[in-house]
């Protein structure tokens, strides 16, 4: 891992917002990789913009051309490849109910609080996702509100993005406030990436939001790799744990990043350790410019043996894709034969 003087892993999380890195030869720098990417790779940052946190940047190797982290972020000339069967929009996302609202599974819906995200991953399936359609405030939110109310069958709120938790405490608080209200909303779901890469991000405030609300909160983290978690997480998540938060992690199966029985294990040990349990590990959505990620079906499935193996089953998460248009996620048949 390197060090960067700069980074207070303890600072305001959104001073760390407004000092993430965008620049790819800064980003190179940073890492010690100076003119080892070329120009060809670098020119994919105008496919899609370049992010990242600092704190994230602090658990990269140092010189490591492969490092698992550095992969997750940094542009490639690959990014350019048209392949067949990827498209712009793999899961059908870009038909809302309302704006900012999807109602893909009949008892749940997924709210995009915020268009925005802290990091910037190169496998998004949402890269070319129309977010400027689908912003969200506090005036727009009141026809989500009535939308809910009118859909007794809607039991669970995600909220997704962008990332959810780039929204002010403030802002969580008051949408806690209407959900409340709403007597059949019994969960409230967070999908996010910011606790791992600004640890910072889950305040004193949060978490006193998320104990007060009557629905149950669930924290889903969205973690690839062992070497993402470090004692800052750990912390983030004893904190949110203290405050009733169930918390569990989504990874998704990447080439060269994690797609080794050793990396999977590992990142199941690690999360364990920080108290979160492993849920889905996603095979790749199909989104252009992102097929060099790509791992077979059946190498998913082979690693999953694997895991079976070398894991107790509630280490081991459920293998699963993603199919635009049908009402929950697909897993993957594993074609093992009943006990």
């Amino acid at each position: 891992m390197i060090q960067i003087n700069e980074v207070n892993l303890h600072t305001n999380w959104q001073k760390e917002l407004a000092n993430v890195v965008t620049s790819a030869d800064e980003l190179l720098k940073l890492v010690g990789l100076e003119g080892h990417f070329s120009e060809q790779d670098l020119a994919a940052k105008r496919l899609f913009p370049l992010r990242v946190p600092r704190p994230f940047i602090a658990k990269m190797r140092y010189g490591d051309a492969k490092d698992p982290l550095l992969l997750q972020v940094l542009p490639q000339h690959q990014e350019f490849i048209a392949k067949a069967g990827f498209h712009k929009d793999p899961l059908d996302e870009q038909q809302a109910a309302l704006p900012g609202l999807l109602h893909k599974y009949r008892s749940r819906v997924l709210l995009m609080l915020k268009t925005g995200c802290a990091v910037n991953c190169r496998y998004c399936f949402r890269r070319h996702f129309p977010y400027q359609d689908n912003q969200l405030n506090k005036r727009s939110l009141q026809a989500v509100f009535d939308y809910l109310s009118s859909h007794p069958e809607i039991n669970e709120v995600i909220l997704s993005g962008g990332d959810p938790l780039m929204a002010k405490d403030d802002m969580l608080a008051w949408l806690l406030e209407h959900l409340d209200e709403i007597p059949h909303l019994t969960r409230l779901r967070i999908h996010t990436r910011l606790p791992v890469v600004i640890p910072a991000r889950v305040t004193d405030g949060l978490c006193e939001t998320l104990s007060r609300s009557r629905l149950k909160p669930v924290l889903v983290n969205h973690i690839n790799h062992a070497n993402e978690i470090d004692i800052h997480f750990t912390a983030a998540m004893q904190k949110l744990k203290r405050a009733g938060v169930m918390l569990l992690n989504q990874a998704v199966l990447l080439k060269g990043i994690n797609d080794s029985l050793a990396a999977q294990q590992a990142l199941s040990e690690a999360l364990f350790d920080a108290d979160v349990l492993p849920y889905y590990l996603h095979v790749l959505d199909k989104v252009e410019g992102a097929s060099h990620f790509e791992v077979s079906e059946q190498e998913a499935i082979t690693l999953m043996h694997g895991l079976l193996d070398a894991l107790p089953g509630f280490l081991v998460p459920k293998l699963v894709r993603e199919i635009g248009g049908q009402p929950s996620k697909t897993p993957i048949d594993l074609g093992l034969s009943p006990a």
